[in-house]
């Protein structure tokens, strides 16, 4: 979807709201994925001192395997949008990925949403922040509790150890 904002853009103060989805089925992340849903956007484009700034929200659910634990998860995700829209890019070697240009008058949502969601959404998939894993020894799954699995001694304290057991 093309946003339409020539109204605006010589006009401090002004806003225009907007709301699209997009369909971002085909963003891979590692083997899986996980964006089965519409990836849906809503916020309003304000004209500050002739600077367009885009601010809403990004908000989807994600379905995939946890990288840590592999347990199947379904999440929701809500990501701020906070970015700038230009007539032109001053300097495109020094590109800011939060920076867009317009092209005749019009904001290209689809780039703009996937730009957003993708630099924030981290590369691993979790099931939860502070998803404990698998056990490297047994297997279990550590969120459910722990396993029993005795720690194994460092190596570079054996000699110690064999003084401790005398």
């Amino acid at each position: 979807m093309q946003l339409e904002l020539k109204e605006i853009i010589h006009t401090p103060g002004a806003s225009v709201n907007f709301s699209d989805s997009v369909d971002l089925s085909d963003l891979q992340y590692g083997t899986s994925f996980p964006v089965t849903e519409p990836v849906c956007a809503e916020g309003t484009v304000r004209n500050t001192a002739d600077v367009l700034v885009m601010k809403g929200l990004v908000t989807t659910r994600l379905h995939g395997v946890c990288d840590r634990c592999a347990a199947d998860f379904t999440r929701d995700v809500k990501i701020p949008i906070d970015v700038v829209l230009v007539e032109e890019l001053s300097n495109e070697d020094s590109e800011d990925e939060w920076v867009f240009p317009l092209e005749a008058g019009t904001a290209d949502m689809e780039e703009i949403i996937r730009t957003v969601f993708v630099l924030n959404v981290d590369s691993k998939l979790l099931c939860k922040p502070d998803c404990q894993g698998l056990c490297c020894r047994c297997g279990k799954n550590l969120n459910d509790g722990p396993c029993g699995c005795q720690k194994e001694p460092d190596p570079r304290f054996a000699a110690l150890r064999q003084l401790l057991d005398k």
